[in-house]
């Protein structure tokens, strides 16, 4: 993980992420750390917010959850689209970066004179493994 210095709440919600199988509710991490002394949703957040703004965790907002960045030492943040499949039957999610699209939507942008400031896709269906 390339990033600034994490603060001790910011390593462990860091880490219980890292260690999940799966994407995580903001709520689940907090069970998770009640024995390392989080108590409120706030401490979560708080640390939340600080990783995605470092780039290493994202928010898959169909579900309000959080994964670790697959691709930490790119820097999401400065490629672009990333997207997700994610599996509606064991939740597994599958980060990916397609830059054919990622020019393709930003030409687009680029002709409404709109300013993208995140694109986010999110794919929701069935993984190989599910649909067998």
């Amino acid at each position: 993980m390339n990033t600034p210095q994490l603060t001790k709440n910011q390593a462990l919600v860091y880490d219980v992420l890292e260690k999940s199988e799966g994407p995580l509710s903001a709520y689940t991490i907090l069970d998770k750390l009640r024995d390392h002394g989080f108590r409120a949703p706030l401490q979560v957040y708080r640390a939340l917010d600080k990783l995605l703004e470092y780039g290493v965790v994202h928010r898959l907002e169909s579900i309000n959850s959080f994964v670790v960045c697959a691709h930490p030492d790119e820097n999401c943040h400065n490629h672009g689209t990333v997207a997700f499949a994610i599996c509606e039957s064991c939740g597994q999610v599958i980060e990916f970066h397609d830059h054919e699209v990622d020019h393709r939507l930003m030409d687009r942008m680029r002709a409404k004179r709109f300013k993208a400031e995140k694109t986010t896709i999110e794919i929701r269906g069935v993984c190989e493994s599910c649909a067998a």
